[in-house]
């Protein structure tokens, strides 16, 4: 069972966060001495533990959150409840989608889940658009941010559509392996991220087990032949 929800659209007081954190991420540290200012005095820092789903489809956005730490994933959810993931969210980032609704006044199209304890600097919306108005830092962030969103996401439905399930399965291995090889996902996150269940993403890892190309235990997977997962890849089927 998850989580209660995070309801947003009433966010509690404001408390003061430190500024080491704020200043981190690279599109505050260039704000301007009084956008900084602004920022300190309405930003909100929130806390979500493991699993807390954060925002729902349908929720109307309150501002604009930026990961400080921790990790968040942004996923879809079908009538029959299965799950694929549309992006994550690493520290430093923030939302391309709370951003798109907030500035359309649109409800939040998807999903949102912390996959790991996490922490967010929370923007309210008016402050965040004052900032926008008076900061280019703010501006080239927020247009960047919004003009990668649909390329992100027919990259994903190009994936779907022209790779098998299994093409797919090695592609995400690849690409959230570190640089020993390892992969902290469990079989169950990784059939949410892929759209598909446990048992079928079992029965694939335990071919690529025989074939040597992994090993598996407990929550991670060890990459034993990266060029033999990379033509796995081959060629799209579609």
């Amino acid at each position: 069972m998850r989580a209660e929800l995070l309801d947003w659209r009433f966010p509690p007081p404001p408390k003061p966060m430190e500024s080491p954190a704020l200043e981190s991420l690279e599109v505050f540290r260039r704000l301007s001495g009084p956008g900084l200012q602004l920022l300190h005095a309405g930003v909100q820092r929130l806390h979500l533990p493991r699993h807390t789903q954060a925002l729902y489809k349908g929720q109307a956005i309150s501002g604009a959150y930026f990961v400080l730490s921790g990790r968040l994933r942004v996923f879809s959810l079908s009538p029959e409840g299965s799950e694929a993931s549309l992006y994550f969210i690493d520290p430093g980032e923030t939302c391309i989608f709370a951003l798109n609704s907030l500035f359309n006044d649109l409800s939040y199209p998807a999903w949102v889940e912390a996959e790991s304890d996490t922490t967010l600097a929370l923007v309210p919306g008016p402050l965040f658009r004052r900032l926008f108005q008076q900061e280019p830092g703010i501006q080239d962030m927020t247009v960047r941010a919004l003009s990668t969103l649909v390329f992100r996401l027919m990259r994903e439905l190009e994936d779907v559509h022209a790779y098998k399930l299994e093409q797919r399965l090695a592609n995400l291995l690849l690409l959230r392996a570190n640089t020993q090889g390892e992969i902290a996902m469990t079989q169950e996150q990784i059939a949410h991220h892929l759209g598909s269940t446990r048992e079928v993403i079992a029965r694939l890892l335990r071919g690529m087990v025989a074939a040597r190309l992994l090993q598996t235990r407990r929550g991670r997977i060890q990459l034993l032949d990266r060029n033999g997962l990379s033509r796995l890849l081959g060629q799209p089927t579609g």
